[in-house]
């Protein structure tokens, strides 16, 4: 697979709020591997345009992480502007 349980506790590790691999539930968390997970499929897409199923699952991401930014908006504005800046992100 393209993403090692190493590299997921490493992403996991430098995006949490108590900075431990352990925290895979926080906000911060689930968008930056959402984040790394739609750069790949974007890499992936672009040398394959026709894989249909993988451009669903992308969108499908994408949706998931922009309704996680839009909760953090909500809850705590900011930590979500701090997401945002870390991942370059826009809107």
């Amino acid at each position: 697979m393209y993403l090692s349980t190493e590299k997921k506790q490493e992403i996991f590790k430098k995006n949490s709020r108590e900075k431990s691999a352990k925290d895979t539930g926080s906000s911060e968390s689930q968008i930056a591997l959402f984040t790394h997970r739609i750069n790949y499929l974007t890499e992936h897409l672009k040398t394959h345009p026709k894989d249909f199923s993988t451009r669903l699952g992308l969108l499908k991401l994408v949706g998931k992480r922009r309704r996680i930014l839009d909760y953090l908006q909500n809850v705590d504005i900011d930590r979500y502007r701090a997401i945002i800046a870390e991942h370059n992100l826009r809107k």
